[in-house]
């Protein structure tokens, strides 16, 4: 499957995460690369995890997906290409041309799109990928979450990465290479566990599991 662009304006995190130096940093597979808050907080981006291949930790994700998987915000596209390796249907979403394409070139199916464009198999996805801090998409987990109950199916889960120490925060953040490059600003959120977990069931999912692999925190939840 080729990248599409979806015909719908362009929203201003799309616009920030297209714009340099995210989209230099995918195509070189190479950091350094933050998050800035206004306050000048900095949260360093792993991008050279991104663009290798899936490891250990991400293995206990890959171990939990069934049926068809939907990776919002797959980046780079590791996880998406290590399910196609595996035989498993499997489809990444997002708004970066780089970041797709570097997906396709290693084997994986994704579309240039925003989680909250119209996508494919909406309500029949088995499992929904929210990886890498992408719980922070658009800066409202709770629209992020009910989106996602909207693109699984009946009985599906959604595997999510959090912040390994208890924070709920909605912030402004931009993108920056520490070397003077930076992107536009855009809303962003930062979840632990439990509060991942009170968004989750407020958004109507029903169950959830944590766990932890290699210094990061997972969530798994049921529709």
């Amino acid at each position: 499957m080729t990248a599409q662009l979806s015909a719908r304006p362009v929203e201003p995190t799309a616009q920030a995460w297209r714009a340099d130096p995210y989209s230099d940093a995918v195509r070189t597979g190479r950091g350094p690369l933050f998050l800035r808050r206004s306050d000048g907080w900095l949260l360093p981006l792993d991008v050279e995890r991104w663009c290798a291949e899936a490891d250990a930790a991400d293995d206990t994700v890959l171990a939990r997906c069934e049926g068809p998987v939907l990776d919002i915000g797959c980046g780079p596209g590791r996880l998406v290409a290590a399910l196609a390796r595996l035989g498993q249907p499997a489809l990444g979403v997002d708004v970066t041309p780089a970041a797709v394409a570097r997906t396709v070139r290693t084997g994986g199916s994704a579309l240039c799109r925003s989680v909250f464009d119209p996508l494919p198999s909406e309500g029949r996805w088995g499992t929904v990928l929210l990886i890498d801090g992408n719980i922070g998409i658009g800066g409202d987990p709770g629209a992020l979450l009910r989106r996602a109950a909207r693109l699984a199916a009946p009985g599906g889960t959604l595997l999510v990465e959090a912040a390994t120490v208890d924070v709920d925060e909605r912030v402004e953040v931009h993108v920056e290479d520490g070397n003077g490059g930076r992107g536009a600003p855009f809303p962003w959120a930062r979840l632990g566990p439990r509060a991942l977990r009170t968004e989750a069931a407020d958004a109507g999912w029903t169950r959830a599991v944590t766990w932890h692999a290699a210094g990061r925190a997972f969530v798994q939840l049921w529709r």
